[in-house]
């Protein structure tokens, strides 16, 4: 069946319509890339769909995610010596059993030659090849590589090492504890904390906790002193969840290498400290944000991590509807304006800035943002962080860019009325600005403006249009329920679909029933109707109301198509609304 088209194939399915199909294509030839990408990309199939689809077309044996037994290697045959787990990782290829003179490996891309060349090159062996979804892969390689006891799914290697770091060193810190006669308060002397800090368990430690904590896509890193413990949690899809902690002597030996990394001041202990690091994943580099804040246990961290590969800077791919994509770039065409992004902290405003203005880079324009900080560094860019501590604020280094012949400008939040004023008088003056303000929607953005002190007739002709969004958390694809909806219990609304799926909890989601985000949000376009209302200083009603009007979709009435989808829940979009 190798002849047959993967689009062909996906039709026959049933999982595609042709009119899709013909419109995925239209897509493609703009895009380039592969047909059955663009359609995960468009939300028209699921890359298990795709990749069922692909071992059909392939005559390759695909093994569902559904039933993980299939993709446990055989724990006999030394296959982690014959395929390393950086290659594993970094080409999303696992073994599974070896016979005779043949490998059989389960791979995302059965059409990557050269990774099958290399394959066979390093084992030595004739590759037999299974298909399976890079996240099932991925998994799998964690299980067999990064954790003790393979298909028995015992601790990973960071348990192992938070074990070890409770049976080890007991000895050390009596001695030390013994030599500084301070009891449990004792502090190491600055080269010996130095010398701590770079002993080879402490660096694996931090390692692995940094690691483990990219693996399941954690957005934060906390680690925190008590009096006989600390604690290790990850904020995971907005929520934090603890994780088994290292024994507490390894406090201030785990900060100090944080520190030592970030290049802050490990003899300084009393004052607040920021920081970076940047830590080298596979074949990409993931940015990490580190504060600390001296408490009276010692020094707590939170390390932000900013994994630029694991969030698609693209408008499509977080989680808007066609309509919403289409009008969002519709704005960012306009040579001058003013564009807003609003929500409360952690609504992923940032993210959806910089999709933004990756849709404006061209090589004709020159772009330029000031951010504090700078969250992702994106090439074809120029990039300020503000610095208020030498002088260096959103203010000084705006005026500085309108001197600097730029094009487009992003700024990453606007705070004040001078900051207001800067990029108000620059989107009148031929710039396109890109911001965000912390306001609840996309309306009660320009009564803020106005209330901070910009002036009706200066906002009036600048801004473009305004968005309002929140993160939902998207349901668990392996757990989730189907329930039918009923008026009574979900506040009268009334669903187009029959059938909703509500949350359920299982293992590969924590119990918590969600697995990522995805944004919800509700897109203003500021037209003449809006402008005269704007003029004459109308309330936050009547702007809202007028922009339902003309089109404009909620938060929540965006959550509900959502809903209908089967992408969240009822009980997530109303947690997130305002106006549920």
């Amino acid at each position: 069946m190798g002849h047959i088209k993967l689009g062909e194939i996906l039709v026959k399915q049933g999982l595609i319509t042709q009119k899709q199909l013909e419109e995925a294509i239209e897509v493609q030839r703009k895009d380039k890339g592969r047909i059955g990408e663009t359609l995960i990309k468009l939300r028209m199939i699921t890359e298990e769909n795709m990749i069922a689809a692909l071992g059909t077309q392939m005559g390759v044996p695909y093994y569902s995610s559904q039933n993980s037994e299939l993709l446990r290697p055989r724990l006999d045959q030394n296959l982690d010596q014959l395929v390393s787990s950086d290659f594993a990782a970094k080409n999303h290829v696992l073994p599974l059993s070896k016979h005779m003179n043949s490998l059989t490996c389960a791979v995302n891309d059965p059409l990557d030659l050269l990774l099958l060349d290399n394959l066979k090159r390093i084992t030595g062996c004739e590759i037999n090849l299974v298909i399976a979804t890079q996240t099932a892969i991925q998994a799998a390689i964690n299980d067999f590589y990064f954790r003790k006891g393979g298909a028995e799914g015992g601790s990973s290697m960071l348990d192992r090492a938070v074990e070890k770091s409770y049976t080890q060193g007991k000895d050390d810190r009596a001695i030390a504890l013994a030599k500084e006669g301070q009891g449990d308060t004792a502090e190491l002397s600055l080269d010996k904390l130095i010398a701590k800090a770079e002993e080879a368990p402490v660096i694996k430690l931090v390692d692995l906790i940094i690691r483990q904590a990219i693996d399941e896509r954690a957005s934060d890193i906390h680690i925190e002193p008590f009096e006989n413990k600390i604690a290790l949690r990850y904020r995971i899809d907005g929520k934090l969840y603890s994780i088994p902690p290292p024994a507490s002597h390894l406090h201030l030996p785990i900060v100090s290498r944080i520190k030592i990394l970030a290049k802050l001041d490990i003899a300084e202990k009393r004052l607040p400290q920021d920081g970076a690091i940047v830590a080298k994943l596979e074949n990409r580099a993931v940015d990490l944000r580190v504060s600390t804040i001296p408490t009276v246990w010692g020094e707590k961290v939170v390390m932000r991590i900013l994994d630029k590969g694991a969030v698609p800077l693209e408008l499509s791919n977080l989680g808007f509807d066609a309509k919403q994509v289409e009008l969002l770039r519709k704005a960012l065409c306009a040579p001058y304006g003013l564009f807003f992004v609003t929500g409360p902290t952690g609504s992923g405003k940032s993210t959806t800035l910089y999709a933004a203005v990756n849709e404006t880079i061209d090589p004709t324009k020159n772009i330029i943002t000031v951010e504090d900080p700078v969250e992702y560094k994106i090439e074809g860019i120029n990039q300020v962080a503000v610095k208020p501590e030498i002088g260096l604020t959103f203010a000084v280094a705006l005026r500085a860019f309108l001197r600097q012949d730029p094009d487009v400008i992003m700024v990453g939040e606007i705070r004040d009325l001078e900051t207001a004023s800067i990029c108000v008088r620059a989107a009148l003056t031929g710039h396109f600005v890109l911001s965000t303000l912390h306001t609840n929607d996309a309306a009660s953005a320009i009564t803020r403006l106005i209330d901070i002190g910009i002036p009706h007739y200066l906002l009036t002709p600048s801004l473009i249009m305004i968005m309002g969004q929140r993160l939902a958390r998207r349901l668990c694809q392996k757990c989730k329920e189907p329930c039918e909806p009923v008026p009574e219990q979900q506040g009268g609304v009334i669903f187009k679909s029959d059938l909703i799926y509500k949350s359920a909890g299982c293992e590969a989601c924590k119990g918590s029933g969600y697995k990522g985000r995805m944004v919800v949000a509700e897109v203003m376009l500021i037209d003449d109707e809006m402008r005269a209302l704007i003029s004459r200083g109308a309330t936050h009603t009547e702007i809202r109301d007028c922009a339902r009007k003309n089109g404009m979709s909620t938060i929540f009435e965006s959550g509900i198509r959502l809903v209908e989808k089967g992408f969240t829940s009822y009980d997530e979009i109303c947690r997130i609304s305002v106006d549920a």
